[in-house]
Parts: C-alpha cells; sequence; structure tokens
C-alpha cells in the first residue's frame, strides 16, 4: 500500500540514479528465448541489492487464449509502475545500468507477460498518474504495490492478488526478541516509528491498551531515516515499526556491515481483523483479471514466484494463490 509510504532508502548504490522524468517506458526487447522458446526473464538484473537469476518460463497457450484480442493483435502487455520520482526499493526502482526500472514489482509483470507470450513493455508513472493511466487503457495492468481496497474496486478497477501487504518489526541481529502478533509482545519495549503513518497510528493504539494494563510501550519519532537507524544500531532503540519491504531491503543492506539488523515479525497492513493484499490491477471489466490471476498462480505453482521474491528477501509475503478481487481494505479504513 502505497498510503504508507515507502520512503525510498537511498543510503546504497542501487538507487545511485533517481526517475526524474515525467514519465518513461522501456522500449520492449526481443524476448530471450530459451531452445524450446521459451522466455528466459532476468530477475534482479541490473541491482547491488539482489542476486540476479535467469527465470525459464514458457507461454501458456490456455491462458493466453483468455487474453482480448487487442492485446494478442499489439504483441506486448503495457505494465504500468507508479514509481516516479525516486522509486521505491526493493519493489520499483532503477537499478545500476542507470536506465532499467527493476525491483520485485516489474518484474512480476515480466514473468506475467512470458506466460501471456508477450513482449512486457514497462512504462514508469507518478502514483496519481498511474490509476488515471489504468483506467484509460493506456496502462493493461498496473504491477506497483497497489493494495486491494473496496474503494477502489468502487472506482472501477478488477484486482489479481500476489503478495501480502505486511507491516514489520526490524531490530539489530543480535537482539532475540521476536514479534509474536500480539500488542502484549510490546510491552516495556521502545519502538520507533515514521509520523503520520498507518503503522504509527496502529502502535499508538497498542500503547493505550498497553497502558490500561499497566505496562508502558515508548513510542519514537524521528525526522529521517538515518536517525532511526542509528538509534536502532546503538540500540536506542528497540525496534523499528515499518512497511516489511522497507525493512527487508534494509536488512539486505546491513548483512555485510558491523552491525546487521533482521526481521523480527510481521503484521497485516489492513489490522488484526483481515490479511491486506496487493494486487496486480487493471480496469474492471476489461477482460483482463482473469488471466491475471491464473498466470500469477501458474508462476506459483511451478517456482518462478517463489524464487522472484526470494530474491529480493520477500518470501515472507508470499501468498498461496491469486485470488480475483478478494476482500479489501474496507472503505472506513482505506
Amino acid at each position: 500500500m502505497r498510503e504508507k509510504v515507502f520512503t525510498a532508502v537511498l543510503a546504497a548504490v542501487a538507487t545511485a540514479s533517481t526517475l526524474t522524468a515525467c514519465g518513461s517506458s522501456e522500449t520492449p526487447a526481443a524476448a530471450a528465448v530459451d531452445a524450446s522458446g521459451n522466455q528466459v526473464v532476468t530477475v534482479a538484473a541490473n541491482t547491488a541489492d539482489a542476486t540476479s537469476l535467469q527465470l525459464t518460463v514458457p507461454k501458456v497457450d490456455a491462458i493466453r487464449a483468455k487474453l482480448p484480442k487487442s492485446l494478442l493483435d499489439r504483441g506486448t502487455l503495457v505494465i504500468g509502475v507508479g514509481a516516479l520520482p525516486n522509486g521505491f526499493p526493493p519493489l520499483a526502482y532503477i537499478g545500476t545500468d542507470q536506465h532499467t526500472l527493476t525491483g520485485a514489482e516489474p518484474d512480476l509483470g515480466r514473468l506475467v507477460a512470458a506466460v501471456f507470450g508477450l513482449k512486457p513493455d514497462v512504462q514508469n508513472a507518478s502514483w496519481q498518474n498511474l490509476f488515471v493511466r489504468l483506467q484509460s487503457g493506456q496502462f493493461d495492468a498496473g504491477f506497483t504495490n497497489i493494495t486491494d481496497t473496496e474503494e477502489r474496486k468502487a472506482q472501477g478497477f478488477d484486482f489479481a492478488s500476489y503478495r501480502e501487504d505486511n507491516l514489520g518489526f526490524e531490530v539489530n541481529k543480535a537482539n532475540p526478541w521476536n514479534f509474536d502478533g500480539t500488542y502484549q509482545s510490546l510491552a516495556g519495549k521502545v519502538v520507533a516509528v515514521d509520523t503520520g503513518t498507518n503503522q504509527e497510528k496502529i502502535l499508538q493504539e497498542w500503547r493505550t491498551k498497553l497502558q490500561a494494563e499497566g505496562k508502558t510501550l515508548e513510542i519514537k519519532n524521528f525526522a529521517d531515516k538515518n536517525s532511526t537507524y542509528l538509534s536502532l544500531s546503538s540500540s536506542r532503540i528497540d525496534a523499528y515499526f515499518s512497511p516489511n519491504p522497507s525493512i527487508a531491503y534494509h536488512v539486505t543492506q546491513t548483512a555485510p556491515t558491523p552491525n546487521p539488523t533482521r526481521s523480527a515479525g510481521k503484521y497485516s497492513g489492513a489490522g488484526s481483523t483481515l490479511q491486506g493484499l496487493i494486487a496486480a490491477t487493471t480496469k474492471k471489466d476489461n477482460g483482463l483479471v482473469e488471466p491475471l490471476a491464473d498466470a500469477i498462480n501458474y508462476l506459483i505453482d511451478n517456482g518462478q514466484y517463489g524464487k522472484l521474491l526470494a530474491a529480493y528477501n520477500l518470501s515472507n509475503e508470499a501468498v498461496k494463490k491469486s485470488e480475483i478481487n478478494p476482500p479489501g481494505l474496507p472503505k472506513t479504513n482505506s
């Protein structure tokens, strides 16, 4: 959910360049194919935070047959990503080649295009313009950390889920504490959180509950990420409560340093009563949502999906199955 804002962790070279244009598009190149004619998609290419690997994906005729004729005639799948201006690693950002939009989101879109037997045309936009271009049909599908919400369904979008929408706790690697899924496990802790975020609201509610039980939870807000991470590495705070993908990325950056961190547990961004979901997003009733879900499920069943998430340290957000328009974040909370 981009509303929880992934403040880009720019300390690493993976985001050495920024996405500064009003919009950008990668010219679809001829897909690499193996001897059997299967597309070979390079995942985590041109990045410094993930290990590049090649995934072989065949065209699946039964799924391709469900695509609208206009896509088959065009031969490309236009994938919308809302990563302007600065990206949000590890999900979508410019790689070390200073050109290619990489990350878990556009890479999944490329894998889906391979299942369809189409060339991926990855186009970047601002978050606000992304939905306009989806609604107008300029983008076939959005792969850009879009949360499934009931409000967006009412606005005319269909969803095929592909990842959990999670918050998480980051701690020093030597710290044995883990979040057990309940607010009681935070008793006596000092936890940092970014001001004005969904996770701050959740943390404040938990503090109120703990206070009613005669227990404490100290919440810290810092001016910037560097101050937060410095406080974490010096153990002035016990944990940092943040979007799980941000933690996944930062953990990979700290791994080779004297102060490595780790994930200490996750919590649904939708709260305790609903597992939030990230979904491929398309214009309602345009005929794409079913083949999108089918393609994602093919990738899940055949292992490419799991390898993609592992490359970006996001395995703890994996779903077992892509669902079409599952229950989304309620309008009262979206």
